[in-house]
């Protein structure tokens, strides 16, 4: 039986697998524009916009906010929460300190159910 997930999980996935599929597709069109030209600024730029990636990454940033916030009001609920809330709340508060650290947060989110 599959899990049930919250709509931010299902949203952050959703997100994940546009801004993955985005990227292929940006490899693809850089690797066609690298045999016929340098690649420089303006031309990433270009295949940036067109392909897309642009989007897709800002819709994962959302998503991935959505998801971090949803999951610190989930937790509440939790015993665990209320016995551990000042390190807890520090770890919500330092999402954006490091990538690792956000990208931590945000593994643990979708574990919740």
């Amino acid at each position: 039986m599959k899990p049930i997930l919250a709509k931010a999980q299902l949203d952050y996935m959703k997100a994940k697998n546009m801004f993955e599929n985005r990227a292929k597709v940006l490899e693809k069109d850089i690797e066609a524009k690298r045999a016929v030209q340098e690649i420089t600024q303006e031309v990433m730029e270009e295949l940036v916009q067109a392909t897309g990636f642009h989007d897709a990454y800002n819709e994962l940033v959302i998503a991935e906010n959505a998801l971090i916030e949803w999951s610190h009001s989930t937790i509440k609920h939790e015993k665990s929460y209320r016995e551990n809330r000042v390190a807890i709340d520090a770890m919500y508060a330092n999402v954006n300190s490091s990538p690792e650290k956000r990208q931590e947060l945000i593994l643990l989110s979708m574990k919740i159910r």
